[in-house]
């Protein structure tokens, strides 16, 4: 008998273990393009003679039960059918029979918050949901123009007996002159039904909308119209979220506990079954599944005789030690099918002793991509809900699995981009191709041209000198005319000059159609560099595409005594910025700093005329987890930009340094962290200052400079 248990428990842990791994993501062709994108193949990404080694993909995706386990055997068949069948008319709603593609059309995919009603009280989770949404990028305050609509009535909460809990719910949402049963809304909802067993009855008919819930079963989830989320505490961050705990690998990947769990054990009822049962596997070793019968208010009336027994070894163990030192965590459901411990293992990923450890390794390493990609915080959550929502409305222009599960993830791979992935500057090394191997040169001109002597004549010919230039573009933000076209210098690479958009300082990163390559080089008029700096530079990104790479560095400081960030010019040892007067980098950022990132920082931005060299710096940092790659230089660039008249102002001024710590702060403050990341890494070239003849050095110049 008792071998039949352990049997019954280690299949039931099985079962739950599954649960860490079923991520799938959504599937497309990986080779279909988004309309308007180019169909020139050699500008999609350059296949040289000898590919790439191809790396180890993403996971697989992991096959999901074709049935779950029924846990209501204190319900009979026709009692759940029955109460189920109450709880909304839109049982078997798809996108194509209860979604209204209509509406987004004309607009795209915007999302429309109704205003709060006077009177109605919003817990903080749904206000920072609420928050999140009105924040994004997807966000409309026109009705008329949105294609998603969410409820400013808190539906997290439908436990009746929780002090959360709106009551006459369905009256007010009935009332509701936009809510046309319920078709193109979304409902947010972490709990429902009520002790004691537990129901998915939200307390009021859904129509047709599509929810976002935390503990839905398989028998009431619609699939590719809901969307299932995860169950998260109050005290989950809003914006930013910590990182995952993994900060190398360890050869082999065990720890110290192979399996645990520490968590509430309910006496009785619904879930009861389940944790009351894992004391069998417990072994006090490296099994380690402890549980506590301190539940409810009466909880002592329905002790059992293993209850003090238990709550002594429970109050043994520390609970983050147990996370931190497992290699894998048990996710059992407890009253309802959702639990906290999903989260909280994602930052511990796990693995069973049968696994091999390269597989170890693999699931870890992708369970701490997933936790940070899309769930450690609420506006992470949210906007995965959305970007899911988006990607079955616009089928045609969707993100593909590989996109979804691999980094850096689907909230920064934007489909309206390109779907092709080799339009992307992540997938190179899977792809087993290589960036096209020549590069924009964008330079930024903000002061009239009045002489064949001004340093960006100098710097035009020499970048258009440049083995890998494709062409030079000049974007003109000045407020005198432009110059006649024999002006400019005559050069091997073609120049065209374009008026930049209302002349603010954040043009120069619009995606211009005018970039036929991947590489972009920014560089500002007075910036000085040589046409071996520039090749130098090039081919350093071509090893780091994903990247900033460039010439003048800079670093960023917790200053404690005013608490806050600061930003230093300073030369020092380690640096966290490349400022794009003098980088490359890959062209998408153009459309993410475009299109991803919200008016409010642009516009102050603009503004100030100040502070877009961080601001990138902060994008690309979020997107990769890594800092940007510096070059070494002619040390005399620093003193050679600050000399000269076009800018001198602007870089001498204290008010623009002022600014500049100042957006260190306002950017921090949105991101919800600080993405920029230090680094000591520089890189020279082969033979950089060693003692062999100059002749023998390709990049010789550098030297001599």
């Amino acid at each position: 008998m008792q071998a039949k248990k352990r049997y019954l428990i280690l299949l039931s842990a099985g079962a739950s273990l599954i649960l860490l791994f079923c991520f799938g993501g959504i599937q497309v062709p990986l080779s279909r393009r988004g309309p308007g994108r180019r169909d020139d193949h050699s500008l999609t990404g350059y296949h040289p003679g000898a590919p790439w080694r191809r790396l180890q993909g993403y996971l697989k995706v992991f096959s999901t039960w074709e049935k779950d386990h029924d846990f209501h055997e204190d319900i009979s068949p026709r009692q759940k059918r029955d109460s189920n069948s109450g709880l909304f008319t839109g049982r078997r709603c798809r996108m194509e029979s209860c979604f209204n593609f209509s509406l987004c059309e004309r607009n795209g995919f915007k999302v429309y918050v109704y205003p709060q009603q006077k009177g109605e009280k919003l817990s903080e989770s749904y206000q920072n949901i609420l928050s999140s949404i009105e924040g994004s990028r997807f966000h409309t305050p026109d009705p008329a123009k949105a294609c998603l609509f969410v409820l400013s009535l808190d539906t997290l909460d439908r436990d009746q007996l929780s002090p959360q809990y709106v009551h006459n719910l369905k009256a007010k949402i009935q009332s509701l002159p936009l809510w046309n049963e319920g078709r193109n809304h979304i409902i947010f909802n972490l709990y429902s039904g009520t002790w004691p067993d537990y129901t998915e009855d939200l307390g009021f008919d859904i129509g047709f909308a599509m929810l976002a819930k935390a503990s839905i079963s398989t028998e009431n989830f619609r699939p590719n119209f809901d969307v299932s989320v995860p169950l998260f505490s109050k005290d989950h961050p809003r914006t930013g979220g910590e990182r995952g705990f993994l900060k190398h690998n360890t050869i082999p990947p065990y720890r110290k506990y192979m399996l645990v769990f520490k968590g509430k054990r309910y006496l009785t009822g619904i879930g009861s079954d389940t944790r009351n049962a894992l004391y069998h596997v417990h072994n006090s070793e490296d099994v380690v599944l402890l549980t506590t019968c301190k539940h409810g208010k009466d909880w002592q009336k329905h002790k059992d005789v293993r209850c003090d027994k238990d709550n002594v070894e429970y109050d043994k163990y520390d609970y983050r030690e147990m996370l931190y030192n497992s290699t894998f965590c048990l996710v059992p459901r407890g009253r309802r099918l959702g639990s906290f411990r999903f989260l909280e293992a994602l930052q511990i990923p796990s693995t069973v002793r049968s696994i091999h450890q390269d597989k170890i390794l693999s699931l870890r390493q992708q369970t701490q991509f997933l936790w940070e990609a899309y769930f450690n915080s609420l506006e992470k959550i949210v906007l995965t809900t959305l970007e899911i929502i988006q990607d079955r409305v616009l089928l045609h222009a969707s993100r593909s699995s590989l996109m979804w599960n691999s980094l850096p993830g689907g909230l920064f791979t934007l489909p309206q981009y390109s779907t092709n992935l080799g339009d992307f500057p992540f997938y190179y090394a899977k792809l087993g191709t290589k960036p096209y191997p020549k590069f924009t040169a964008i330079i930024h001109m903000v002061t009239p041209l009045v002489s064949q002597s001004q340093p960006v004549m100098k710097l035009l010919v020499a970048v258009a000198k440049s083995q890998y230039c494709a062409q030079v573009i000049v974007l003109w933000n000045s407020d005198k005319p432009l110059p006649a076209k024999h002006r400019w210098p005559v050069t091997s690479a073609p120049i065209s000059v374009i008026e930049g958009e209302s002349k603010v300082i954040n043009s120069r990163f619009l995606p211009y159609n005018t970039i036929p390559t991947d590489a972009v080089l920014s560089l500002d008029e007075d910036t000085v560099l040589s046409t071996t700096e520039v090749d130098f530079a090039f081919t350093v990104w071509q090893s780091f595409p994903d990247r900033i790479v460039g010439y003048p560095a800079r670093s960023h400081f917790w200053d404690s005594n005013k608490e806050r960030w600061g930003y230093t010019s300073k030369w020092t040892n380690d640096y966290s910025m490349v400022l794009t007067g003098a980088a490359i980098y890959h062209k998408y950022y153009h459309y993410l700093y475009t299109t991803y990132l919200p008016a409010s920082l642009r516009t102050m931005v603009d503004q100030m005329s100040n502070c877009e060299d961080i601001l990138m710096n902060f994008l690309v940092s979020s997107v990769t987890k890594l800092p940007p790659v510096k070059v070494t230089q002619k040390k005399q660039y620093k003193e050679t930009m600050m000399g000269q008249s076009s800018r001198a102002s602007r870089w001498a001024d204290p008010d623009h340094f002022a600014q500049r710590q100042t957006c260190m702060n306002k950017f921090a403050n949105w991101f919800g962290t600080m993405p920029l990341i230090h680094s000591q890494m520089r890189m020279d070239p082969v033979l950089f200052k060693d003692q062999v003849s100059i002749l023998r050095k390709k990049y010789r110049d550098i030297e001599r400079l």
